[in-house]
């Protein structure tokens, strides 16, 4: 859907009603087929851009409907004043949700107008309600979810029947079945924190701590049933859009660049770089205290190569061979080792000079 800012035309158009004006059947016949009772008989038969244009002429009749109706007073409730003032002004996921009702709204009229209609936008009126109630249930129905989120009795007994608790598992159920997100988190942790304060009178112990900490408990409870939790909770969770963070900037207000991408054998080499610099000090150090190069450069290589704590050890593994293996490994064949050895004295001979 998208919305059209001509001055002459709607303010509010389908995806779904883009028939040219020269074919788009205009509201007097959309009229005149419910006045007949022929209209959901025509929309039934109606293809291409018949069917469009049907279709694109229910547009303009439902949604203001839906706005004035529904949109309005549910936005007013949600404390979206801004959102209230018209169309052009709805937030994105509230803009979602009104798409959701006219579309809901539009099948409705063009299945069930079967009868004789006088005054069409009553009836739309009249529909409204139930016609967006069952769409919404058969979109958690898609998701997964509790088409009618209701608490069962063992989980309202695992919360001790407290007002609260169970007020915020309903709330849960309700979440995971519907597509609003809560910006960069997955639960809307400060709207269920105004609602705890309201249900328990604590506005100062009801901030997002308090909500997380009741969320958690809750949660438990619901995975002590697996198989519910999994099929109720986890699985239309999942089909949410994934949480996503706002641009970052830096500690001047500057846009933060993110990282360049890079080649995945990248961090090895640099790991082996800083790796090799640091053995090399370390040789540089203990020779230059008297000790045996032969004995010394094995023993640092063996201690900065074959630690535990290497940078690369989060890797998984590849069918290329372990490069620090290799050159752990090559201390085990004298001729190798022995060039590893005069290679060391050689850099750090070329650094001192």
């Amino acid at each position: 859907m998208r919305r059209s800012g001509n001055g002459g035309g709607s303010l509010y158009r389908s995806r779904t009603a883009k028939a040219r004006p020269d074919d788009r059947l205009g509201a007097d016949r959309l009229r005149r087929l419910a006045a007949d009772g022929d209209l959901a008989t025509e929309a039934a038969a109606a293809r291409g851009y018949d069917r469009l244009a049907l279709t694109g002429a229910a547009y303009d009749l439902v949604w203001p409907i839906v706005f004035q109706r529904l949109t309005r007073r549910f936005e007013l409730l949600r404390g979206h004043v801004v959102c209230a003032a018209g169309v052009g002004n709805l937030a994105d996921e509230c803009l979602d949700r009104f798409h959701d009702d006219v579309e809901a709204m539009v099948e409705d009229l063009l299945a069930h107008a079967r009868r004789p209609i006088q005054n069409l936008e009553a009836w739309v009126a009249s529909r409204l309600g139930a016609a967006t109630v069952d769409a919404h249930r058969r979109r958690r129905g898609e998701r997964g979810a509790l088409q009618r989120p209701r608490l069962p009795g063992w989980l309202a007994e695992a919360l001790g029947r407290d007002p609260w608790l169970t007020t915020l598992a309903t709330n849960i159920l309700v979440w995971v079945g519907v597509s609003d997100t809560a910006g960069t988190e997955v639960w809307p942790l400060e709207s269920w924190a105004l609602e705890r304060a309201r249900c328990l009178g604590d506005w100062p112990g009801s901030d997002r701590g308090a909500v997380e900490r009741d969320l958690a408990f809750v949660l438990r409870a619901m995975r002590g049933r697996p198989a519910w939790y999994e099929s109720f909770v986890e699985r239309p969770l999942g089909s949410k859009r994934a949480p996503v963070a706002g641009t970052l900037a830096d500690e001047y207000g500057e846009p933060a660049v993110p990282l360049a991408l890079g080649e995945p054998d990248e961090d090895v080499d640099g790991e082996l770089t800083r790796l090799a610099g640091q053995a090399v000090r370390l040789i540089d150090r203990r020779v230059g205290q008297g000790e045996d190069a032969n004995t010394t450069v094995p023993e640092v290589i063996r201690e900065v190569f074959g630690g535990l704590f290497t940078g690369t050890l989060d890797r998984a593994p590849h069918t290329a061979a372990d490069p620090l293996g290799g050159v752990t490994g090559a201390l085990a064949d004298r001729g190798r080792l022995n060039r590893i050895v005069t290679t060391a004295l050689s850099i750090i001979a070329e650094e001192d000079s």
